[in-house]
Parts: structure tokens; C-alpha cells; sequence
């Protein structure tokens, strides 16, 4: 997969290309569907599929401030889109400028210009230009006008119970977001289709973990992360080519009277320095929420029972 910064990247000669376009944070189920009928159609028509995403999120050059938590990196967004066949991810940088776009402008500098889109497949929800005044309509139009066929897939909703006759939960960001926000990893990591992860750096913290048996990597999560509620978790920490069992901590440590949120990490069966890593914590299952221990041995012996939990989740 070729990963290009701004159109400019387009090689001369470019031909025709199915292009699907969006934010794409968390490449979730419902992502997964609209990339991969992209993907198909490009397939079917020879010709080469285009993922079009922007950075910084377009929030926050909209409402500078409302940048919402994110799923996944840029980084880690272009290797999951990789996985599901796209031929080119091409990441737009979102300036006052491109927000101040037109539909009509938006139309022909980003799809017909430089990408010669034969084809256009959205979610059905999908809006751009200025001031989110385009629609798949308004874009089906233009479609008709620039010689691009425009194809808006449904979004993915999932029912409870046998009744699937009324509304469903939709398949979003937002509600992955919501999910993570609460604790329900669980839940997002079915929306999602995977764990959730949240990537960072290994810091030093206050070495009290090493000194009581329990050695832990704290994490530096990369800015706007989507980071779980507080509480004790079963995960995986993922470095360069390996996966290891994590017990995750998030929060402020309060039987030690601590102040400040930390991501902390204890690597079961694991000897080695970890300091200055870039890594993942993997985040499979909600253990317990956080909680005050009246001395250091009551909080030693639900550590213990946290490690064990978390190794027959992950067996």
C-alpha cells in the first residue's frame, strides 16, 4: 500500500480510482464495511482504491479545542486499512483553507483533479465542504456532472435480543468513544472488531511497584488518546515483535495518596527494560474500578488476585 501526505503525492499519469473518504478513527466494523465495498468496486473496475482521511481531525480546525479522543494513530490507522486491501492511504492535511471549501470546490480539487475518481463510496451520513453543506446527494450530483458514480453504504447497526425490527445501536466512533469512556472495553472491543489499544512512550514513574514486587511501565499515551475510565485491566502490552500478558492500572494510585492519572502497566512473567519504548497497551477486560486500600498488604493481595485474574482471561 502506498501511504501519501496530500494530493501533491499523486504520481503523473495517475489513472482512475474508487476513492472512499473519512475520518476513520478506529477503522471500526462499520469502517471496515464502507473501506471494503471500496475496495471491491476498485477491484471490479481495475482500477486503484484511494482511502482519503484528514490531520489533524477536522474538529478541532472547525471548534480549535473540541478535538475528540482518538482511536488510532495515523500510523496505526494506515496498518489496518493496509490489512483490508486499499491500494493508496492518503492523508489530507485539514487547513483552514480545505475547510473553507466549497462542495462544488471540494468536489474537483480532491476527487476529480488529482485522483480521477471513477467511483466514490461513503457512509450514508457523509457531509463535506463549508460548513458541512454537502451531502451523498449533493455529492451524487456532482458525480453525475464530473463522471464518477456515488455509492452511500448504509451504516452498521446491531440489535439486542431477537427483535431486530426497531433501532439498533449504530457502529460509531462516537460510541466506541463512549464505551472506552466508561470502562466497557468489552463493548468497544466488539464494535471495533479488536482491542482497544492506547500507544505511548515508557516513562519513568516513582519506581513503587519495583519496590514492592511489582515492577510496572507507566505510560506517556500519545496526545488525545482514548483512554479507559479508571479501574484495573486485563490487556496486552505489543513492542517490536512481541506480545506479552499486561495487568493495566489507570488512575491517580489512591492508597498511596497520589495526585496525577497515571497508565500503568504490570508485564507478567517478564525480565527487561522497557524505558523509552514506544508500545501498545492492549485493552481486553474490565477487572474491578479503582479503589482505596487501608495498608500496603490488602493492596498486595488484590494485586495478586488481579494477575491471576488476568492470566486466566488471557489463557
Amino acid at each position: 500500500m502506498q501511504r501519501w501526505r496530500g494530493l501533491d503525492s499523486t504520481p503523473s499519469g495517475w489513472g482512475r480510482s474508487v476513492v472512499t473518504i473519512g475520518v476513520f478513527d478506529g477503522v471500526h466494523r462499520g469502517h471496515q464495511q464502507i473501506i471494503g465495498r471500496a475496495v471491491e468496486r476498485a477491484r471490479a473496475g481495475g482500477h486503484s482504491s484511494v482511502l482519503m482521511t484528514f490531520d489533524p481531525h477536522p474538529s478541532e480546525v472547525v471548534r480549535p479545542g473540541s478535538h475528540p479522543p482518538i482511536l488510532t494513530s495515523q500510523r496505526t490507522k494506515a496498518d489496518l486499512v493496509e490489512t483490508l486491501g486499499v491500494d493508496v492511504f492518503c492523508v489530507i492535511p485539514f487547513t483552514p483553507d480545505v475547510m473553507r471549501l466549497a462542495p462544488d470546490e471540494f468536489v474537483h480539487t480532491m476527487l476529480v483533479s488529482s485522483l480521477h475518481a471513477s467511483a466514490v463510496v461513503v457512509g450514508e451520513n457523509f457531509r463535506y465542504g463549508r460548513k458541512a453543506a454537502g451531502d451523498v446527494a449533493a455529492l451524487t450530483r456532482s458525480g453525475r456532472t464530473a463522471g464518477f458514480a456515488v455509492e452511500g453504504v448504509p451504516l452498521l447497526e446491531e440489535h439486542s435480543g431477537a427483535d431486530e425490527s426497531g433501532p439498533g445501536t449504530t457502529i460509531s466512533s462516537t460510541f466506541i468513544r463512549s464505551c472506552i469512556a466508561g470502562g466497557d472495553v468489552s463493548a468497544a472491543a466488539h464494535a471495533l472488531g479488536r482491542p482497544h489499544r492506547v500507544e505511548g512512550v515508557v516513562v519513568r514513574g516513582d519506581g513503587r511497584g519495583a519496590g514492592i514486587g511489582y515492577p510496572t511501565a507507566n505510560l506517556a499515551a500519545v496526545a488525545h488518546a482514548a483512554v479507559p475510565a479508571d479501574g484495573v485491566y486485563a490487556g496486552r502490552l505489543h513492542r517490536a515483535g512481541q506480545v506479552l500478558p499486561l495487568a493495566i492500572s489507570i488512575g491517580t494510585n489512591p492508597t498511596f495518596e497520589g495526585q496525577e492519572r497515571r497508565i500503568e502497566g504490570f508485564v507478567l512473567d517478564f525480565q527487561g527494560d522497557l524505558y523509552g519504548e514506544h508500545v501498545s497497551f492492549e485493552f481486553v477486560e474490565r477487572l474491578r474500578a479503582t479503589e482505596r486500600y487501608d495498608n500496603l498488604d490488602a493492596l498486595l493481595e488484590q494485586m495478586a488476585r488481579d494477575v491471576e485474574r488476568t492470566r486466566a482471561i488471557l489463557a
